[in-house]
């Protein structure tokens, strides 16, 4: 029977690829890696400010790869059906992104999907690159730990169910799907407020 003692021993012996995996998947999706990472953080597995930073930097890179990636797209397919589809998503969600960019942007981080979406529409609108980088790296300096911190307390509930890797892991599963859940309907009471 696997306890999560014999998780964490397996990461520990394996730190280095660990943090090579977290720097790397922070760059496609965030959520979930920071959130593992937090747990890995609790069960002595991981160090703290190490994932901090990998995640930090992951999600910067992010930032600048996808900013990149919309101007690209925008001198090559201009007018596309593609970015008509992204925009008219975009403006559903926020409608007053061009009014206000920063805040659209930095509220974009904490909806889980359209962040990737928000960056690489800035790109293509060629938002301002100054107001776009401010709330780009405002938000993640906050949502880091706060993704970090949420794997730490889902960790935590689920050592007091169980440390038998089974269980544990169904409690993880559990909290990150409610999260998820939680994270829509936070989005959705979003998009009604915007749009009132």
């Amino acid at each position: 029977m696997y306890t999560v003692h014999a998780l964490s021993r397996l990461i520990e012996h394996n730190k280095e690829l660990a943090y090579l995996v977290i720097f790397l998947v922070t760059i496609i999706e965030g959520e979930i890696i920071a959130i593992s990472a937090g747990i890995l953080i609790l069960l002595g597995a991981l160090n703290f400010w190490i994932c901090f930073l990998l995640i930090f930097f992951g999600g910067m890179t992010k930032t600048f790869l996808g900013y990149s990636l919309g101007g690209f797209l925008r001198n090559k397919f201009e007018n596309s059906k593609f970015f008509q589809y992204i925009e008219k998503k975009v403006f559903s969600i926020m409608p007053r992104f061009n009014q206000k960019p920063f805040w659209s942007i930095f509220i974009s981080k904490f909806i889980i999907g359209l962040n990737h979406l928000v960056i690489v529409f800035s790109g293509y609108q060629k938002i301002n690159f100054k107001t776009y980088l401010r709330a780009e790296l405002l938000s993640t300096v906050l949502w880091v730990p706060f993704m970090l911190s949420l794997g730490y307390f889902f960790s935590y509930a689920a050592l007091h169910v169980s440390r038998r890797i089974s269980e544990f892991s169904l409690v993880i599963i559990i909290f990150i799907i409610l999260f998820f859940l939680l994270d829509k309907l936070i989005s959705l009471l979003y998009d009604v407020f915007e749009n009132t």
